[in-house]
């Protein structure tokens, strides 16, 4: 049973497994945050005994087994009766700041109103339930767990956590989720300092070298372990002794600071030594990289001090220190020392081309700056450093270092550094830089003048941070670096905000009014970028105007809005008297301010000024002007109509009324009304010359997204009408899409009850007979205009009723009349394919049943059309017309719809198969997709009636085996699948063996092709299950080679690196497999072939594709009842979770063993797989993969999601049951339990020798390498515990 609730921000996800599985089987391999309490699994109907629940913290953005606690195992509680199975609890967990964690457990009475706390026995620990009384149905008994408490009425949780299992939680620190990390440091803090262990001698100087070395890593991470770990060694009374012999061994000048005579909480002085190193530590690294900042981004990256500098300082919080006056210096050099990494720094992240490091610059001193950097990490005369690693040593100037070395230690460093390092290097530095002093003005108290107060930190310093701000986030091109900078600058604004000085609240708006005149009078020679969206601009004004303080009257807002529109405007000056780069940065800048969900409603008063902005911007020939107006207008369009939901462009998801549209936006009302009209007088010109206004496709868009309102009848000053008659004229384009979205915007300005009449008017105005001043881009825009009116008036559920029967007859007559519109007397096949849509959606079953003469005679002379068209005669339509393919398919649209959906409509019901035979045998590819897309569609909706299909199996089969296009082959394999065996081509039948045969080599041909491959799988399988299920006695010796080739393809196609969707159908293949081969008494497959569909299956129930393990875990319902032992059974009835369902599937292939009589086989087989697959060389020669060299981003494993370690426990589990019953028939002499047995003693050997070479705390340094030796040695250990078990047991026998 599962529950959840919501609690401090995350989901709580609490398990009541009915099965051991809820034991000490279920441990991750990596760290996962889980607070186990008390747990209850089931022991019988109604009695539930203590034994173990856990907690899983799942996060809404990371998969649930990556974020949970390491599992804190209590001791078992007495037996538990319940009157109802099973019980229901609701849970909550409440972090509270002060040093407990609580946990609140109550009964939860709505599922069963007959379970009360009068259930519970008195025999459960009275720390835990000593306040349980019998309760009414209403309200719930909350029950306290903390971590440390001296309430004897509520339990200690902290005393019952052993400190093992608190290693566990501290070695969470290394994990890369973010979550995880803040998880555990939580738990950690509030955990007993006992339970810790960091009071042992030497602990805390061990765990404090390898944070430093952390601090120091290439890997950002690596940073943030590092400053979690020391936030924890802060409170320890021996970290200023650490950081002393720390600092001797490194050579750092650090002197610990002298005792004070306030009486100051040892986490602030704790707190004050660790700034006090680090900053040393920085100040010489910062000294190193002005020299080389190579060196500097291989060996020592800034960022890392900075990083564990700004979490030591959060960790004070905002209250006053008692150190002041040792804090005050520290706060100046810290203010110093970031200034100069900046510095350092800078030259790369301002650079026009941060990415490239190509100097592009026109100001002299960055030029110059960034050429001395490219001067040091550019070897000579050769660009080998952008392609290739380069090594750093201490070789002679003159001596080029090999280009692919191995980075060695020793005396003599080398380093491999590549162009991804030192971009890394220096943008992460640049946030560090500014998270730290945004910190420093947003924690530390202010030292102000008026009023008088103490503080740490001075206006001026405040605002020369605020200018070191303005001139990164106004001058840096990197985006990392100016969007981390932006979060530093906020926590400035905020500070400034709050701020009693009447100086420091005037900032803001100073800052705000000088960029927004360094932004008029910007040019081609101004220090402010116009590439990049503008870089950091639309940032510094975004954060000034989100600090001004919601209960103000958004003065500042109003103010830069009505500038940054003004200027955004087109001028009336001629493109070339000005320049156009204040227009760029306006555009762009207002697409920032839309886009930010922290002003709220406060800027919807703009859209509308922002949208003309935006289209009148898209007229501009300056290419820049355009590309920032499109900007805009996409960042417009979201804001009105919202976030995209679907795929679908014209879902109503995303769309209004136009009623409501220009309620909410009166001025766009009479703009694009005007806009409107002058587009239509430039696109509808007689002359026939190809004339398109700029703003076309943005009105049309923009109406396009509109839609009817029953309400559009009412009196309104901002009638629909007016826009009628231009949008009519904008459909006569000669861009075919700008026709089409004309037709779409139509819909939503014609009134439900006028349109009947409008589309009369319409039909009406096409001509009668083909004649020479036919235009056809207006004849098919018309068309398109028809067509979408009677489709949306056909879905419209608020239309009175159907088309009245005068108005139906008019337009069927009108309609008829111009027939030939369709036929081969038009020569144009777009209109032609236009005309045949409209006679499908017309006679189609949206217009009823064929009731009067009108449809029906509209109908059959529909049909007369088809059959006298290219449709059946293919060679008659040259292949290269344009709009051919387009026109097969509105052809095979109306003979789809006469054959195959609803051929009692049309009349068809005799000539129907042969029209889909004939359909079938298509030259076009198309046309065949489209009516096997309609089959396929058929048969999934009804499958227990085909109708006009069954006649078409033959034809089928024919196309099946002749076809060459792969969309048009999965569809037909896909129909095949959910036919009736056995085939017929012709009057011949197919045997089985032939079509298995030629479904494999399908194939292993279509690899390629996923969709063929999935298909052909699918047909394959059905196949092998029908001849399986054929031959219960056992299939013949003929066939057994085709069904072993097709148990290897499922196994391939089960593994990791196969795409998505193959392993999806794999999965569906093994559910619907198991009954007739999975399961089969028999063996169709032999015993090897099955057991690795059994593996196969294990590894897609963890597989990483939720999807995959959902739909694997589905052979639960498909199992043999029989197979299942009686506390199972029920569960296996319904579809179970992914990880119930892989220790059913354990068991259940342990029970198959017993029944196949292979018991023995059966633990030689699950003793291998115990093992894994690792090569013992490659476990052997791990130097290689120990020793490489570090990279930034290093590509993971193919599966995230699979527990090997949880895999190897409960396959231990399930094997010792087996174990059992099969000591008698493994032999233990010779043979494959002697092979197994040496190459689980040399795996166990060579990653326990592995383990020795790692660094001190390889949990910390080498978590990956430590991991995987763990996991291997763990593997090795328990098979040979498993192989000493059987030998054992022989000798006693």
């Amino acid at each position: 049973m599962f529950v959840s609730v919501k609690a401090s921000g995350v989901m709580v996800r609490v398990c009541l497994m009915d099965s051991p599985v809820s034991g000490a089987a279920f441990i991750s391999e990596r760290p996962l945050v889980v607070l186990s309490v008390c747990v209850f699994s089931c022991s019988g109907p109604g009695r539930y005994s203590g034994s173990q629940m856990h907690l899983d913290v799942l996060s809404p953005v990371s998969p649930p087994s990556h974020l949970s606690l390491t599992r804190l195992f209590l001791s078992s509680l007495p037996p538990i009766s319940f009157p109802c199975s099973p019980p229901f609890f609701s849970l909550s967990i409440h972090l509270s700041p002060s040093p407990s964690l609580f946990l609140s457990f109550s009964p939860s009475l709505s599922p069963h109103p007959s379970l009360s706390t009068s259930c519970l026995p008195p025999s459960i620990s009275p720390p835990i339930f000593s306040s349980i009384s019998p309760i009414s149905p209403s309200p719930s008994l909350p029950i306290s767990l903390s971590a440390v408490t001296s309430d004897p009425g509520v339990f200690a949780l902290g005393q019952s956590v052993t400190p093992a299992q608190a290693q566990s939680v501290l070695h969470c620190l290394t994990s890369s989720f973010l979550e995880v990390k803040l998880l555990a440091a939580q738990l950690l803090r509030r955990l007993p300092p006992p339970a810790v262990g960091l009071q042992e001698p030497g602990r805390v100087l061990t765990l404090l070298r390898a944070t430093l070395d952390l601090s120091t890593s290439t890997k950002p991470f690596d940073s943030v372990t590092a400053a979690h770990l020391l936030n924890l060694l802060a409170h320890q009374d021996g970290l200023p002794d650490a950081l002393s012999r720390c600092a001797q061994e490194q050579g750092v000048p650090f002197q610990p600071a002298p005792p004070d005579e306030t009486e100051s909480p040892a986490l602030e002085r704790n707190t004050l030594a660790v700034v006090r190193f680090l900053l040393e530590c920085l100040r010489a690294e910062v000294t190193r990289a002005e020299s080389s900042l190579l060196q500097a981004a291989a060996a020592h990256p800034l960022y890392g001090r900075a990083h564990c500098i700004t979490a030591a300082l959060q960790q004070l919080g905002a209250q006053s220190p008692r150190l002041a006056g040792q804090w005050r210096p520290l706060v100046c050099d810290l203010i110093s020392v970031s200034y100069k990494m900046s510095d350092v720094v800078s030259p790369i992240v301002q650079s026009s081309s941060p990415e490239g490091l190509i100097p592009m610059d026109t100001d002299s001193e960055s030029a110059a700056g960034l050429q001395r950097v490219l001067q040091e990490i550019q070897p000579r005369d050769s660009n080998a450093f952008f392609t290739s690693a380069r090594q750093l040593g201490p070789e002679p100037p003159g001596d080029d270092p090999p280009p692919h070395a191995h980075a060695t230690g020793g005396g003599g460093e080398h380093y491999r550094v590549t162009a991804q390092m030192v971009l890394v290097c220096c943008w992460r530095s640049m946030k560090e830089v500014s998270m730290l002093l945004g910190a420093l003005c947003q924690n530390l108290p202010l030292q102000t003048l008026d009023p008088p107060r103490d503080g740490l930190i001075t206006e001026q310093q405040v605002e020369g941070v605020g200018q070191y701000f303005r001139q990164q986030l106004l001058q840096s091109r990197h985006r990392g670096a100016f969007e981390l900078a932006y979060v530093g600058f906020v926590r400035l604004t905020d500070m400034l905000t709050r701020s009693q000085s009447p100086a420091l609240q005037q900032l803001p708006g100073r800052w705000l009014r000088e960029v927004l005149e360094e932004v008029k009078s910007s040019g081609p020679s101004s220090k402010l970028c116009a590439t990049r969206r503008s870089a950091g601009i639309p940032f510094y004004i975004q954060a000034l105007l989100t600090s001004e303080p919601k209960s103000s009257s958004c003065g500042l807002l109003r103010m830069t809005m009505r500038e940054l529109t003004a200027l955004a405007m087109p001028g009336q000056d001629p493109p070339g008297d000005r320049s156009t780069v204040p227009q760029v940065h306006a555009l762009n800048i207002l697409r920032a301010l839309f886009r930010d969900t922290r002003l709220g409603e406060n800027v919807v008063p703009f859209v509308s000024q922002g949208m003309q902005a935006a289209i009148l911007g898209f007229t501009s020939p300056v290419w820049a002007v355009r590309n920032s107006s499109t900007l805009l207008f996409s960042t417009l369009i979201t804001r009105i109509f919202g976030v995209k939901r679907g795929k679908d462009e014209n879902a109503k998801k995303n769309r209004m009324t136009g009623r409501e549209f220009f309620t909410r936006f009166p001025a766009l009302y009479p703009f694009l009304l005007g806009q409107l009209e002058a587009v239509a007088n430039t696109g509808d010109s007689d002359s026939g010359v190809l004339k398109l206004h700029p703003s076309l496709f943005l009105l049309l868009l923009i109406l396009g997204r509109l839609y009817p309102s029953p309400m559009d009848g009412s009196s309104s000053p901002l009638g629909l009408a007016p826009f009628v008659p231009f949008i009519i004229r904008c459909g006569h384009s000669p861009v075919q899409r700008s026709r089409e979205m004309a037709a779409r915007a139509l819909v939503p300005f014609v009134l439900v009850t006028q349109v009947p009449s409008i589309i009369r008017t319409l039909v009406q105005d096409l001509p009668e007979e083909p004649g020479p001043g036919s235009r056809h881009n207006h004849i098919h825009g018309t068309l398109l205009q028809v067509l979408h009116l009677l489709r949306s008036h056909q879905e419209d559920t608020h239309r009175p009723h159907a088309l009245r029967r005068p108005q139906t007859r008019d337009i069927t007559a009108a309609v008829r009349s111009r027939l030939w519109l369709a036929t081969r007397r038009n020569p144009c096949v777009v209109t032609r394919a236009a005309f045949l849509d409209l006679l499908a959606c017309l006679c189609g079953p949206a217009s009823g049943p064929a009731e009067g003469e009108e449809l029906a005679s509209l109908r059959e002379a529909a049909l007369g059309i088809v059959r006298a068209s290219e449709l059946l005669d293919s060679s008659a339509l040259p292949s290269a017309v344009p709009g051919g393919p387009p026109y097969l398919q509105s052809l095979a649209r109306l003979a789809v719809s006469a054959s195959v959906e609803s051929p009692e409509l049309w009349g068809a019901e005799s000539c129907g198969p042969q029209l889909l035979a004939q359909l079938l045998q298509s030259g076009a590819y198309e046309v065949r997709l489209l009516v096997l897309d309609a089959v396929l569609s058929r048969l999934q909706r009804d499958p227990a009636d085909p109708g006009p299909l069954s006649a078409a199996h033959s034809t089928l089969a024919g196309l099946a085996l002749r076809e060459t296009h792969p969309h048009c082959l999965a569809r037909v394999l896909r129909i095949l699948s959910l036919l009736d065996l056995p085939w017929t081509r012709g009057l011949d039948t197919l045997e089985d063996r032939e079509l298995l045969s030629w479904a494999l080599s399908l194939c292993q041909e279509s690899t390629h092709s996923v969709d063929v491959l999935c298909a052909a799988l699918g047909l394959a399988s059905r196949v092998v299950v029908h001849v399986v299920e054929q031959s219960p006695g056992g299939v013949s010796g003929a066939v057994l080679p085709e069904l072993q080739s097709w148990g290897r393809l499922v196994e391939r196609c089960g593994r990791d690196e196969q795409p998505a969707e193959v392993k999806l159908t794999t999965a569906e293949i093994l559910v619907a497999a198991t009954p007739a081969v999975l399961a089969n008494k028999a063996l169709p497959l032999g015993l090897a072939g099955t057991v690795a569909l059994w593996r196969s299956l294990f590894g897609l129930l963890q597989d990483e594709d939720q999807d995959v393990r959902e739909s694997a875990a589905d052979f639960t319902c498909t199992a043999p009842p029989q197979l299942l032992d009686a506390q199972h059974a029920d569960v296996a009835r319904s579809p179970v979770c992914p990880a119930v369902a892989l220790d059913l599937g354990l068991g259940l292939l342990c029970r198959l063993f017993h029944l196949w009589n292979e018991a023995p086989a059966g633990v030689l087989i699950l003793t291998e797989w115990l093992l894994g697959e690792d090569d013992p060389e490659d476990v052997a020669q791990e130097d290689q993969s120990l020793e490489e060299d570090e990279f930034l981003f290093e590509k993971g494993e193919a599966n995230l999601w699979a527990e090997r370690l949880l895999w190897v426990r409960l396959l231990d589990r399930h094997l010792s049951g087996l174990v059992g019953a099969a000591r008698a028939g493994v032999p233990v002499g010779g043979g494959e339990l002697d092979r197994l047995s040496a190459l689980a003693a040399e795996q166990h050997g060579a990653a326990q020798e592995r383990l020795r070479t790692l660094p001190p705390e390889p949990r910390f340094l080498s978590t990956a390498d430590f991991t995987r030796l763990s996991i291997a040695r763990e593997r090795a250990g328990r098979a040979l515990d498993t192989i000493g078990s059987l030998r054992l047991a022989a000798l006693s026998c």
